[in-house]
């Protein structure tokens, strides 16, 4: 089976190197997949990190597009990729050397479209206590999805697409396709309002198709969790970014911009995070209050932006983002 491995980057040198050494580790012959970077407009050491491992893996290829956003470089990924199953990682992962071989191994079955595994946190620092009591365990699974890490055990078994996360993101070409691509995700700063709900949306299409997704523990990668993740400050701007998410998906389904209650809205989030809340012993009201006034903020912002620019409501509004 033939993979073609898709690596977003922007200025994450450093942490791109490691991702392309782990590759160099795999247990999965390099003769059945390739590599395609994709620079969205790197300024840092990227290109020459990239250069680097011409020679060492096998098929690789760097691609550069600075057109702001990270749905540009999956598609262009896409685009050029020869495999039919296309694996994505963001560039703060570490493969664990049996990545491929078992991500392989779970498309074998031709009804499973979305295959993941393990993201194990690879904490850059010592986490605070608050930070460990983030852990959502049920049933022998465990999670942070503010983190995208997560760990449902050793076997392999089904599970919804909504817990295949983008960092460890493996897709059948073809479904991809289907689908219509990715929705925008991965914005600068000064274009936060054209962010969208990413790979959220793929993943409910694959749920509303009928396909299946696998996770498999081999399919494994660790995901970086750097300090600055780990402060009420990110906690805040990440509630923002989801405001936003929320704002993206409410419209689309609508096709319209309306009033919606965002108390309904943070109701609906509170039982998302409820189990986070309960497990909290320290800082448990300031961490509720600076997601929540995060998300809201986020969310009004975004509403309030669209209501204002006719092209910011096309863009909203389009069809798919493959062009």
């Amino acid at each position: 089976m033939y993979l073609s491995v898709i690596i977003p980057t922007r200025n994450r040198a450093k942490l791109l190197n490691k991702v392309l050494g782990s590759i160099l580790n795999q247990t999965y012959s390099q003769h059945n997949f390739e590599i395609i970077v994709v620079d969205n407009g790197s300024t840092d050491e990227t290109r020459e990190i990239c250069s680097s491992y011409e020679q060492k893996i096998s098929h690789y290829r760097y691609i550069y597009d600075e057109t702001p956003g990270l749905h540009i470089g999956r598609h262009a990924g896409l685009k050029a990729a020869q495999g039919k199953i296309l694996v994505y990682a963001d560039d703060d992962i570490r493969a664990f050397p049996t990545w491929l071989e078992g991500i392989a191994e779970a498309f074998k079955n031709p009804q499973v479209a979305l295959v993941g595994g393990k993201n194990i946190p690879d904490f850059e620092i010592e986490p605070p206590d608050w930070i460990k009591q983030l852990w959502i365990e049920h049933n022998g699974r465990r999670s942070i999805p503010m983190f995208s890490v997560l760990d449902f055990g050793d076997e392999i078994q089904e599970i919804s697409p909504l817990y295949v996360w983008g960092c460890n993101f493996s897709i059948r070409k073809s479904v991809l396709q289907e689908i219509g691509g990715f929705h925008p995700d991965g914005m600068p700063k000064d274009r936060l309002q054209y962010r969208g709900d990413g790979e959220t949306a793929v993943s409910l299409a694959i749920q509303q198709l009928g396909y299946k997704a696998v996770y498999n523990p081999k399919a494994s990668v660790y995901h970086w969790v750097s300090a600055n993740r780990m402060t009420l400050s990110y906690i805040r701007n990440r509630a923002f970014a989801q405001g936003i998410s929320n704002s993206y998906t409410k419209i689309r389904s609508k096709k319209t911009v309306s009033n919606v209650d965002y108390v309904q809205m943070l109701r609906f989030l509170k039982q998302k995070i409820r189990r986070i809340m309960l497990n909290m012993i320290k800082g448990k009201n300031e961490i509720s209050q600076s997601y929540e006034e995060g998300f809201r903020a986020g969310y009004h912002f975004h509403q309030k932006a669209v209501k204002n620019d006719p092209e910011l409501l096309r863009w909203v509004l389009k069809e798919h983002y493959l062009d």
